[in-house]
């Protein structure tokens, strides 16, 4: 028995009837590489926990996180005085707390649980800031060039020329002293009981917004520069395609994934901000629960009640972990080329 080839397919079965090998796409093939990487399937696997008990946080939490019981205070189950040696001599003895009482006796485990919601939600909205502003701008400054391109690219050297972290500060502190009293029906009494319903929130994003697009925009344009002189984009041009179709249709599709990279390795930044900032007093209104926050406090007593400070310390450092595992896994299964490598 012969086997016959088929040139047009590639391949051929024992009985000559010819078989299509499909091919798979650039997106399927980065997937494949992500799912073998180990560390950041481990990652994803922790973010969609940290997903679930955000949105579950009301079922998960055995108490409400502002619930306050002052004859509970510091109260720990009997089992942290066997992690903790130290803890022994002051110890409060009481099972009805997981991981223990705070020093006006609130559930730890609930407020961590509520915290969640809190990073969380700095880790999805600062990436999409961050590329919705960045992406815009440097795509202009990219694609357009010349004077237009030099302007841009000044104006983004003089916002780096300012320390990020103390930008912010600074930002946060005129925020939250501006809008503490507003006149009613001002955009800042709008904009102060939206920042309170929102527990705070709302001027950290604006924070953000303000300060961590300057790298997004440089990326971009340097994608955008590199992209925008090949042959299909002239070919774009020839056929009378308008700038907004090309940036959109063809510029944008072949640069995303850099882009996507570079996000993904920020969250954790922007979460340890979230986390600085309410340390520091200017980040989360209380009592709304924010892991920086509740190390601030648990530190007051690190040496008398250690869990109060280690456990928020821990899922923040989690979290963080979680999300580099996963950013870098992305960054080898997007681009092979930069594995290894910072």
């Amino acid at each position: 028995m012969t086997v016959e080839l088929n040139l047009n397919s590639g391949r051929a079965d024992a009985g000559g009837t010819p078989l299509t090998l499909k091919r798979e796409s650039l997106w399927q093939d980065a997937l494949r590489r992500l799912l073998r990487n180990r560390a950041a399937v481990i990652g994803g696997v922790i973010i969609l926990i940290l997903a679930l008990t955000a949105i579950f946080a009301d079922v998960i939490a055995i108490a409400p996180y502002d619930r306050q019981t002052l004859s509970d205070q510091n109260q720990v189950p009997a089992y942290l005085g066997v992690i903790f040696p130290s803890m022994k001599p002051y110890m409060k003895v009481s099972d009805k707390y997981p991981l223990g009482a705070d020093y006006v006796g609130r559930d730890l485990f609930s407020r961590i649980v509520y915290g969640t919601r809190i990073s969380l939600t700095i880790a999805l909205i600062g990436p999409l800031i961050s590329l919705f502003i960045g992406v815009i701008y440097g795509s202009i400054s990219g694609y357009f060039g010349g004077r237009v391109d030099n302007l841009m690219m000044r104006i983004v050297d003089v916002l780096y020329a300012f320390p990020g972290l103390l930008f912010i500060i600074l930002l946060m502190a005129f925020f939250r002293s501006t809008f503490a009293k507003p006149e009613p029906g001002t955009l800042a009494f709008f904009l102060g009981k939206l920042d309170s319903s929102l527990g705070g929130m709302l001027f950290i994003i604006i924070g953000i917004g303000l300060t961590g697009w300057e790298t997004q925009a440089r990326l971009t344009r340097g994608q955008v520069l590199s992209v925008r002189e090949k042959e299909f984009i002239e070919a774009a041009h020839t056929i009378g395609a308008s700038d907004l179709r090309i940036m959109f249709r063809h510029i944008l599709p072949n640069i995303i994934g850099p882009l996507v990279i570079v996000e993904t390795l920020a969250i954790p930044g922007y979460i340890s901000l979230e986390a600085f900032l309410s340390f520091i007093g200017l980040g989360i209104n209380p009592p709304t629960p924010s892991w920086g926050a509740m190390i601030a406090d648990g530190a007051n007593a690190i040496r008398t009640y250690p869990n109060q400070a280690i456990f928020p310390a821990l899922a923040l450092a989690i979290t963080m972990f979680a999300f580099n595992f996963l950013g870098d896994g992305l960054r080898d299964a997007l681009e092979p080329r930069l594995r290894g490598t910072q």
